[in-house]
């Protein structure tokens, strides 16, 4: 019965949130541009697809991903489970913390993949670009981008660094990529790193930094806490560039 009461309760939220999507949409179509819409049957169930999928989704996340996410970073971090290496101090050193790292790494790869925005972008470049980037060569790229930034803002939470430093050394290296990378994928590699920041990647994310700046001696949650998702929206950019690269040179190179 509470599953039954939180689903209506979220669909009614969908519902809420999508109907002012529907009337921008018709309100330009009929007022402004003032042509018919084609196909408004399969318009209109597509609107109720989406309702109807957008609810379940935001559901099952708030039933099963969210919760266990947040369960495993708070015992990740928690002092009953990083031991320090060095038996003769107390205060855990960076290398410690290993099955952190590899934790964020593998959450922030496996929650890009399943992001539905990089889906849809991911698609959508592979139809404008007839089948040069391919879907799944894009979605692997913008995964391990974020699997490498979340794994190094978890190690920089650990050890302390102020994070201006990796974000101004990481803009660094795509302003240089960005003269060097073939032109037709750079702006895609620019919206790759916002489309990370979605339903899926966000609340895990946040709960593994918080839960890691509150567990780890010294820390404050509030300045150490936040900015993995800065992480997960830079390093994006510098693998999908770095991807075509690759692709550009194997080519050139097979030729």
């Amino acid at each position: 019965m509470e599953i039954l009461q939180n689903l209506l309760s979220t669909l009614l939220l969908t519902i809420r949130d999508v109907v002012p999507i529907a009337v921008i949409l018709f309100g330009f179509q009929l007022g402004v541009l003032k042509r018919p819409i084609a196909n408004p049957k399969n318009v209109v169930m597509g609107f109720i697809y989406v309702i109807l999928g957008l609810s379940l989704f935001l559901v099952g996340l708030e039933l099963a991903l969210f919760p266990l996410g947040e369960t495993m970073a708070q015992q990740l971090t928690s002092p009953e489970f990083i031991q320090p290496s060095d038996p003769t101090s107390t205060v855990p050193v960076w290398q410690d913390y290993i099955w952190v790292y590899i934790f964020a790494a593998a959450i922030g790869f496996s929650t890009t993949i399943a992001e539905p925005s990089l889906i849809a972008v991911a698609i959508k470049a592979e139809e404008v670009s007839g089948g040069t980037i391919r879907v799944q060569g894009l979605r692997l790229a913008v995964a391990l981008g974020v699997a490498i930034g979340i794994g190094l803002g978890s190690y920089r939470i650990v050890v302390g660094d102020p994070i201006h430093y990796y974000i101004m050394a990481g803009y660094v290296v795509v302003v240089i990529q960005t003269f060097l990378a073939p032109k037709m994928i750079i702006p895609l590699a620019y919206d790759s790193g916002g489309v990370t920041t979605s339903t899926v990647t966000v609340p895990l994310v946040a709960a593994l930094g918080l839960g890691l700046a509150t567990n780890v001696p010294g820390r404050n949650p509030l300045i150490d806490g936040f900015g993995l998702i800065a992480f997960a929206s830079l390093f994006p950019m510098i693998t999908v560039m770095g991807y075509a690269q690759l692709v550009n040179f194997l080519s050139s190179k097979k030729s």
